[in-house]
């Protein structure tokens, strides 16, 4: 078994370092071990604390049975984005007058 090690310095490690601390709330040696762990790939690491592994299967879809069903699912999928975007400005402007106040 062969394993691949990088040489890293001191002024890269520190950069690593910053990059990871600021996406996510690892403490330094967390974020040291983590590094370490996956051979010093930051974005791995970050992936990894939010949930993105790169390693999951996305989710298998049906196959489309009729060019109808592939518009209804376009319609269906554009009104929930809409509907979140409303939901979300809403939220917004709730809070800037709770904090105007």
């Amino acid at each position: 078994m062969i394993i691949e090690m990088e040489i890293i310095d001191n002024e890269a490690l520190s950069e690593k370092l910053g990059i990871v601390a600021r996406q996510t709330d690892y403490d330094e040696d967390t974020i040291r071990q983590k590094l370490i762990d996956s051979n010093y790939d930051h974005m791995s690491v970050i992936k990894e604390y939010l949930g993105l592994d790169k390693n999951v299967k996305k989710k298998e879809t049906l196959p489309i049975a009729s060019l109808n069903q592939e518009i209804y699912k376009q319609i269906r999928k554009r009104m929930e984005i809409s509907d979140y975007n409303k939901k979300q400005d809403e939220k917004l402007k709730t809070e800037i007058e709770n904090n105007q106040k």
